[in-house]
């Protein structure tokens, strides 16, 4: 786009807060800014204030834009936006958080529900940063209005009501128990709430809980006194208001930028006490050495990474964030943002920004195992930041399970992990096969929130990744999948195997990704025997906890039966009698 387009579209946007997506030519987004003033901040794009930007909007082809009520629901809603199509001219945080809005969907009767990606023909709320007052909102505009939340499956062809309505969260639109003319006026209270009317849902709660007051119903009324202060403070700042905190808590932050990377180190302080230190990769478009600086990162950084994250008490940072929006939005949260010039804060930032240095330092296993498949998969990102790896475990083809492990920056990120319980069978390319299809189905349906990943390492040799690869190609996911065999090492692609050197930093990063699936798989697998009948049961002297015991250590029955009397006598609780009584019965 020329000066003359930006000036001419600019022109057609409203005066209002919002965000604004300068698109190329197949609808790709190159770039998502927040503005208080969409019109007035577009049109300086006409005049770009550096290289990068004006090689940006060259390749721009179109703008569009999406109008919030407030600013910082237009900083939330810019942060959400980036997460989700990672643009090439934004400082971008490698991290899957997005924030919670809410949808009611525009069915024949309209279903509300939390999500972080709405459908397109749906009336969108938010984003919002604590989710669970939003939760807690969304269940009291059930309870007072009966708006539905089931699937579109559970919602088809019923003749009698679900548990929702006898408990009071739906109205069942679904039998005729309310017409669609009641149930859409319904719909249309809940919408004037969203939109500011607090005292929609505010004053029937205040009712209720001077009700059961007078009833002398005190647990009742507490219960609902909580929910009315969460109701009333949902549309202060924007949707968001501030949390009374029980401790004091600090977090520091560190920077560092080489090239297109850039590390943030962040450290946590609480009751005066350091309790955690980590650190995160952002990329940043540095196109020929320029870069958006430490302030530029640290705008980018803090509300991509407080997504659902309790914020501090107070802030300390080696400079103040570019633009006053953050800053801003930490003040209404009641965050104290600070640039500390000497002291305790001033050393912990210098040490805050050590461990950033270390972190571009460091040896860049991301990077370097992207470098070694691309022979296999040349369209990989230059850096593999989200791996999930899948193991099966089972005895002998009993208690078979599997696990779904992620990793985001090389390390664990336990909220993401999954496991499923699959057919008893002694297959374990059959059982590789429903792990991967069970995963890759919810993805292509959008049924797991989680994000795709850029890798998936399947624990096993050249038929299970045969296996995996099948059940990829039958859903239509298409991601990127590699084998690790444990007793070589090697790691298989479709293209061939790989012998990488012991100490390649890239080889560890997916070692440490398929000994944790293996740990995972393992530990469910143990708990599910533990719980299956076996004919230990009908054993006299063996009881539940020695027939955990027992195939602990022995691993499954058939095991058990070949054991000798001295190996038996070993496990506690087994003495010499019970373990000739084991000998002969089984």
């Amino acid at each position: 786009m020329d000066s003359a387009a930006v000036r001419e579209r600019a022109g057609e946007l409203p005066r209002s807060p919002g965000v604004y997506l300068f698109l190329d030519d197949r609808e790709v987004v190159l770039y998502v800014g927040k503005a208080v003033e969409l019109r007035a901040r577009v049109r300086s794009y006409a005049d770009p204030r550096s290289a990068r930007i004006r090689r940006m909007v060259e390749r721009a082809r179109g703008i569009d834009f999406a109008v919030t009520d407030t600013e910082t629901q237009a900083l939330l809603l810019e942060a959400n936006l980036i997460k989700r199509h990672q643009p090439r001219y934004n400082v971008r945080l490698k991290d899957d958080k997005s924030y919670p809005l809410v949808q009611l969907t525009d069915h024949e009767f309209p279903r509300i529900e939390v999500t972080r990606d709405p459908d397109d023909s749906a009336t969108v709320y938010g984003p919002y940063t604590d989710k669970g007052r939003v939760d807690t909102v969304v269940k009291a505009l059930r309870e007072t209005y009966g708006v539905r939340g089931c699937s579109d499956h559970k919602f088809a062809g019923r003749n009698r009501p679900c548990l929702d309505y006898d408990i009071g969260l739906c109205t069942a639109p679904c039998t005729g128990e309310i017409t669609r003319e009641g149930y859409v006026a319904d719909v249309e209270s809940v919408k004037r709430f969203f939109e500011g009317e607090a005292g929609v849902l505010a004053d029937p709660i205040r009712r209720a809980m001077e009700a059961a007051s007078q009833d002398r119903q005190f647990e009742r009324a507490a219960h609902l006194r909580d929910r009315l202060a969460a109701v009333e403070a949902f549309h202060g700042g924007g949707g968001e208001a501030v949390v009374a905190r029980d401790r004091r808590t600090v977090d520091v932050l560190g920077v560092a930028i080489e090239g297109e990377r850039a590390t943030v180190a962040r450290l946590r302080s609480e009751d005066g006490k350091l309790v955690d230190r980590e650190r995160h990769t952002l990329s940043t478009p540095g196109d020929d050495g320029e870069t958006d600086g430490v302030a530029g990162v640290l705008a980018a950084f803090v509300p991509q990474y407080y997504a659902e994250r309790a914020l501090p008490d107070e802030l300390l940072v080696p400079e103040r964030p570019e633009g006053e929006e953050v800053a801003a939005w930490l003040e209404r949260e009641g965050v104290s943002l600070r640039v500390p010039g000497a002291g305790r804060e001033a050393t912990l930032v210098d040490l805050a920004l050590k461990n950033a240095r270390g972190g571009v330092g460091r040896r860049d296993e991301a990077g370097a195992l992207a470098d070694a498949l691309a022979a296999a998969y040349p369209d990989l990102p230059a850096r593999i930041e989200r791996i999930e790896g899948f193991d099966v475990s089972h005895a002998q083809g009993r208690a078979v399970v599997g696990s779904n492990v992620a990793f985001v920056g090389g390390s664990p990120k336990k909220g993401d992990y999954r496991r499923k319980k699959l057919d008893d069978r002694n297959d374990d390319y059959a059982n590789m096969r429903d792990l991967v299809h069970w995963r890759a189905d919810r993805a292509v349906a959008g049924r797991d929130e989680r994000p795709d990943p850029d890798l998936l390492l399947i624990d096993g040799g050249e038929g299970q990744l045969a296996a995996a690869r099948e059940a990829l190609a039958d859903a239509g996911w298409d991601v990127p999948a590699v084998g690790l065999a444990k007793r070589e090492e090697r790691v298989i692609t479709p293209e061939g195997s790989y012998d990488w050197p012991g100490d390649a930093p890239h080889l560890h990063l997916l070692q440490r990704v398929r000994d944790e699936a293996h740990r995972f798989a393992v530990q469910y697998h143990q708990t599910l025997r533990d719980e299956v009948r076996t004919v230990l049961d009908d054993v006299p002297g063996v009881g539940p906890r020695t027939r955990r015991r027992l195939l602990r250590r022995f691993g499954s029955v058939e095991n058990v039966r070949e054991a000798t009397v001295e190996d038996l006598t070993s496990v506690e609780g087994v003495g010499p009698k019970t373990a000739e009584t084991l000998r002969r019965r089984l």
